[in-house]
């Protein structure tokens, strides 16, 4: 074999042998792209434990858990089989964050999680931030811890506001007759005493010897807004509210609290 005739060879293998080595490590590069976490551990850590809501999916955290009991959530279901995700933010392993972490991603502001987390103070608002915020609860108020979720805690001095009715209760009970004036049906609960029930448009029901505190939630299954008005009447211990339609965001009303003094608040 001539000298031209070696190089030509040699030139040949050494392209194959470079081709060869690329291979593996092309497909290295695209088996080391990391999944991404559905439940990062961020959201089981201070702050984001008390005032993050996580997927459906995920094993529910501290706030998680305290609106499922309060009824403002419905139930999040925990994963049956352990997650093959490493518990980091995004998918890598915890030892790989950085410092400096942005306060407000973006992920707050797309769904699910603009309709079911609450931002960090200083954010921007999302969806589910205006909704708690248009019914006087702020981002703080849902992550207070409540030793009872039965039991309505009174308003703090700081965020006082006049009772909307007052009436007297007989030996601390209240009976309310719920006035459904609108065309849609109604979901109505009283927490800790009844389920989820429903009311036709243009129908009432009344509800018989709850022990005060009370806390009645409202909800238009048609999606629309509620103005709630509480009428005291003359027969003692008796609180009709009457459920109207409006299209006045300020007067659109989700909660009855109702105190053991006989204070009549809206939320």
């Amino acid at each position: 074999m001539n000298t031209r005739s070696q190089k030509l060879f040699g030139a040949i293998c050494g392209g194959m042998l470079m081709s060869i080595s690329l291979v593996p490590q092309s497909a290295s590069a695209q088996q080391s792209i990391p999944k991404v976490n559905p439940c990062p551990s961020i959201f089981y850590e201070e702050p984001h434990n008390n005032r993050v809501i996580v997927p459906q999916g995920c094993p529910p955290n501290a706030l998680t858990r305290r609106l499922e009991a309060q009824g403002l959530l419905p139930p999040v279901t925990s994963p049956t089989t352990q997650s093959s995700y490493p518990q980091g933010v995004g998918g890598e392993a915890p030892q790989a964050r950085t410092p400096g972490l942005n306060p407000c991603p973006r992920i707050y502001y797309e769904e699910p999680f603009n309709s079911r987390n609450v931002v960090p103070q200083g954010c921007p608002p999302n969806a589910l931030t205006q909704q708690l915020q248009s019914q006087g609860i702020t981002p703080e108020q849902a992550a207070i811890p409540r030793p009872d979720v039965s039991v309505t805690q009174p308003p703090l001095p700081s965020q006082q506001q006049q009772p909307s009715a007052r009436l007297a209760l007989v030996n601390n009970q209240v009976n309310v007759r719920l006035i459904n004036e609108t065309g849609a049906e109604v979901t109505y609960e009283v927490i800790g005493d009844t389920p989820p029930r429903s009311l036709q448009g243009k129908s009432d029901v009344m509800l018989q010897g709850l022990n005060a505190p009370v806390t009645v939630t409202l909800y238009r299954n048609d999606g629309g807004l509620l103005q709630v008005t509480p009428q005291p009447t003359s027969t003692p211990g008796m609180l009709e509210v009457r459920l109207g339609a409006t299209t006045n965001f300020g007067q659109d009303k989700n909660t009855v609290r109702i105190q053991e003094n006989g204070s009549v608040y809206l939320n």
